[in-house]
């Protein structure tokens, strides 16, 4: 049995490559159909409602795309709008958001230690990683820090010189993380600076990458609804709000070739 219906994967911006990425590595049978909603990014500094919203239209692209899961590849929107993702897709496809795989990695492999998250405003503010790590495993500490600056640092590519590097050393220094064993990357876009993060940790912290930790997650809930595919017929598609320079660049980064971007406006 073979369900050869893609896999839609959304993000605010290029960041959800990351899991796609990943995700492509793992399971290179399946077609991907990615939807970057560049003309809105970043979701961290916006309202809930306003993430709603977005996430919402872009599942209706992803269901006419006749995708068998939609992949929430940003934490903001998982934080915000996955409960409500879920009650509007219904029946038509499973929807898998990039939260609860790390939570389970994270109880699974650090009871009794201090983990500390970096994010956006709003999936920090949102308390939903402390949370659910609290509820599943009350002996795990965890300290929490809102890191706005990191996001729009990445998407214009600006990293990997000594102002990034001041800027991660100045959040990495806060005391809400102070003495933790691992460190979550609250962010899809954060693995791509997982480097210099890890340079400042100096292999005394556990950084967690959620794209591999995702994608595995995915390839399970594949599995137990029977919906691997057994070979891609179809080259994966990338639909973006926006057409920018930085999400050509990154697309072509991840890929190791000339990604075709579709425009394709949220409201036309």
């Amino acid at each position: 049995m073979s369900d050869q219906r893609p896999i839609g994967v959304f993000d605010s911006g290029m960041g959800g490559l990351t899991v796609a990425h990943a995700v492509s590595e793992l399971l290179p049978q399946e077609q991907l159909v990615y939807f970057g909603d560049s003309a809105h990014l970043p979701y961290g500094d916006k309202s809930a409602a306003t993430i709603q919203a977005y996430s919402i239209k872009i599942c209706d692209i992803l269901l006419q795309k006749n995708c068998k899961v939609i992949l929430i590849a940003c934490n903001s929107a998982s934080a915000a709008a996955y409960e409500l993702i879920k009650a509007y897709v219904g029946s038509k496809a499973l929807v898998l958001n990039v939260i609860d795989p790390v939570v389970e990695y994270v109880v699974n492999s650090l009871s009794g230690k201090k983990v500390g998250l970096i994010g956006t405003k709003q999936t920090v503010g949102s308390g939903v990683y402390d949370y659910k790590i609290q509820v599943k495993d009350p002996t795990i500490k965890f300290g929490g820090l809102a890191t706005p600056l990191l996001v729009p640092m990445i998407e214009e590519h600006f990293y990997k010189n000594e102002i990034s590097e001041a800027i991660i050393k100045e959040y990495l220094s806060h005391e809400s993380l102070n003495g933790i064993d691992a460190l979550i990357l609250g962010c899809t876009h954060y693995p791509l600076i997982k480097k210099e993060i890890e340079a400042f940790y100096q292999g005394q912290t556990e950084v967690i990458d959620s794209s591999v930790i995702v994608a595995e997650a995915l390839q399970s809930l594949l599995m137990a609804n029977s919906l691997l595919s057994e070979k891609r017929e179809l080259a994966n598609e990338f639909l973006v709000s926006d057409i920018t320079p930085s999400f050509e660049k990154a697309s072509e980064q991840f890929f190791h070739a000339k990604v075709p971007l579709t425009k394709h406006m949220l409201w036309e």
